[in-house]
């Protein structure tokens, strides 16, 4: 049976690589394994060491307090707002994430300035 933290953890693994653009492949050739324990690891199926923790970290640039943001207040914020739970999960999040990075700053702004009134209105 998975551990929740485990579970976190891997899901903050998936999330940046995702973030980043890197397979799981690319991963697992800079941390030195095999892909399909990327894979283990990010659906908390194989619990993470610290020594591969850290170096996992290393490779996606990332301290090692990353993979553990949101821990804490993730049951207690659990249904308060319509934002999913695992946002950074969502493949289509990331990938929204991504193009909205994509466009020039003051374009960027003022979409999210839209954003932000289309969401009041709603």
């Amino acid at each position: 049976m998975t551990h929740p933290v485990d579970v976190h953890v891997g899901k903050r693994i998936r999330h940046r690589r995702w973030l980043i653009g890197m397979t799981q492949q690319q991963l697992a050739e800079r941390v030195g394994i095999k892909f399909q324990q990327i894979q283990k690891y990010e659906t908390g199926a194989n619990r993470v060491s610290a020594s591969r923790l850290w170096d996992i970290s290393d490779a996606l640039e990332v301290p090692v307090s990353f993979f553990f943001e949101g821990l804490d207040g993730a049951q207690e914020n659990a249904g308060t707002d319509k934002v999913p739970t695992d946002l950074m999960g969502d493949k289509e999040a990331l990938d929204l994430i991504r193009s909205y990075y994509a466009i020039p700053e003051n374009q960027r702004r003022r979409l999210f300035e839209l954003a932000r009134v289309l969401s009041d209105v709603a």
